[in-house]
């Protein structure tokens, strides 16, 4: 099986589930494990109270586990942060970097976002890069200039892992949450401009882009029927086990 043959559905828990939810949906996943499709590839990204169980979990049945963020020095007195190391220690295989809600809610720049995708590429993580424009900057046509400035700031002379696949979500920030998803042709076109600006900034890397904003059970495969579009990240569709089956049925 190619790269491109699988299609990765990655789940990202957010702050929706306390300990014991997060349990309950792990082990319910668990469950179901021996059932997916050899060619989906799943990560699950639950919260950091959780992640240490739920990976114990989900590791068992081949279900991998990620970081919802990291913080980019090893050790030292950050209070409330967790590095790279701490989480790769902890059975992490991913990590989120620069998703929107860190971006425009936690106000992280650019550079942070820079440094974090270094942490996480020097102990072997493998970080899903997240990039996107908000509702302001899609109505000023300035699309393709902020998805350029914050791929440039990402990997630019950046030396890329042979071992680790590079993965970018495109979350059109006016689309998460909102119920009003990227209409999957538009996706695609995003995803052919991204794919051209990230094999230019890291030359021989075939790079895997996944789709986040509004996804459903109602929508998924018309994401994933494009060539482009290798798989998607999921909010709160994700943290229920009936709407993530369903997802994960749709795909199948």
């Amino acid at each position: 099986m190619s790269i491109k043959d699988q299609k990765y559905l990655f789940a990202n828990w957010k702050m929706y589930l306390d300990f014991d939810e997060s349990n309950i949906l792990a082990n319910a996943l668990a469950g179901e494990a021996k059932n997916f499709s050899p060619n989906i590839k799943m990560a699950i990204f639950p919260s950091a109270l959780s992640f240490y169980n739920v990976s114990q979990v989900l590791h068992d049945v081949g279900i991998c586990v990620g970081a919802q963020n990291v913080y980019w020095t090893e050790k030292g007195g950050y209070t409330g942060e967790i590095s790279a190391q701490m989480y790769k220690s902890a059975g992490a295989d991913y990590v989120l970097v620069g998703h929107s809600e860190r971006r425009h809610l936690f106000h992280e720049t650019n550079h942070d976002v820079r440094q974090k995708i270094e942490a996480a590429l020097a102990v072997g993580l493998t970080p899903v890069v997240c990039v996107g424009e908000t509702a302001e900057e899609k109505n000023n046509n300035q699309t393709e200039e902020v998805l350029e400035t914050q791929l440039r700031a990402g990997f630019h002379n950046l030396s890329w892992p042979e071992k680790i696949k590079l993965i970018i979500a495109y979350e059109p920030v006016w689309a998460i949450g909102t119920n009003n998803a990227c209409e999957p042709i538009k996706a695609e076109k995003k995803h052919e401009l991204i794919k051209k600006m990230t094999t230019k900034l890291v030359p021989g890397v075939d790079p895997i882009i996944l789709y986040g904003g509004s996804v459903g059970a109602e929508n998924v495969s018309d994401y994933l029927k494009n060539p482009n579009i290798d798989g998607v990240l999921v909010g709160g569709s994700s943290a229920k086990l009936d709407s993530w089956m369903g997802i994960v049925d749709k795909v199948e």
